[in-house]
């Protein structure tokens, strides 16, 4: 879903870009205000674990087209929405400074898209509701799996529109959005899948972090080794990505590549 610069105009990327910057501004604010103890480590090791996540497309059967986890429903989940959000934000910088993913002119409209849409909208009106207080295996199930559909939903909206309303692209709004939302439906299953089971795993293992979203200070030994077996899984995964990577169009290329008639 990462944007390019060439989809829209300078005049749509300020605007995102503005809404975007205002948004972190106010993550870090929340962020500083929480002083909870852990939450930078816990920063660090959940962003590099989504950052390597992320590296990993997977094929979506029948369609042509791949997909890749964003991973907002599960930061927010552990770090609370706004640490999410900024956590986030900081691997799609990664992405397009490091890896060239989506351009540094799109990066608001990506913020926005991915980091808001899942940790800001999904994350408190859909996730947090559904899971309740209780966090039983269904409802954590139910509630990772509507959370990361609606949240890309969302994102697929607002890629369409921040396209059209640029007009560079060309494409035809209703099907380019037909495309986008069809597309991005089992992406958001396969996201939803993904996040339940980290979510239950982390749930068995540390409980508390669903509810404080935050490695605190008792049970020190535990939490390191959770935090070091984060990173093992990180390692692990940017390791193997090329492997298991699949070379075809992500869902916003397919899209494109389909509302144009191809």
């Amino acid at each position: 879903m990462h944007m390019a610069d060439l989809l829209i105009t300078p005049s749509v990327a300020g605007t995102m870009g503005g809404v975007s910057a205002s948004l972190l501004a106010v993550a870090v604010r929340q962020t500083r205000k929480s002083g909870q103890e852990g939450i930078v480590p816990l920063m660090g090791v959940t962003g590099a674990f989504v950052l390597a996540a992320q590296m990993l497309n997977f094929t979506i059967p029948g369609t042509g087209s791949s997909g890749h986890l964003i991973g907002g429903i599960l930061l927010a989940a552990l770090l609370g929405p706004w640490t999410g959000f900024l956590v986030l934000t900081s691997v799609l910088l990664v992405q397009c400074l490091l890896f060239a993913d989506g351009g540094l002119m799109a990066l608001g409209c990506n913020i926005f898209n991915m980091a808001a849409c899942s940790c800001l909208l999904a994350y408190p009106l859909l996730f947090r509701p559904i899971a309740g207080k209780m966090l039983s295996a269904t409802r954590l199930t139910i509630a990772s799996l509507l959370a990361c559909v609606i949240g890309l939903e969302v994102g697929a909206l607002m890629v369409t529109l921040e396209t059209s309303v640029s007009g560079v692209a060309s494409l035809p709004f209703l099907p380019f959005l037909r495309f986008m939302l069809l597309i991005h439906l089992p992406i958001g299953i396969g996201e939803g899948l993904a996040t339940a089971g980290v979510l239950l795993f982390v749930r068995r293992m540390r409980p508390e972090m669903l509810t404080e979203g935050i490695v605190s200070q008792q049970n020190s030994a535990s939490s390191s080794r959770m935090l070091w077996l984060g990173v093992a899984f990180s390692v692990l995964v940017v390791t193997v990505a090329w492997l298991w990577a699949s070379a075809l169009p992500d869902g916003l290329e397919w899209s494109i590549l389909k509302a144009k008639g191809g």
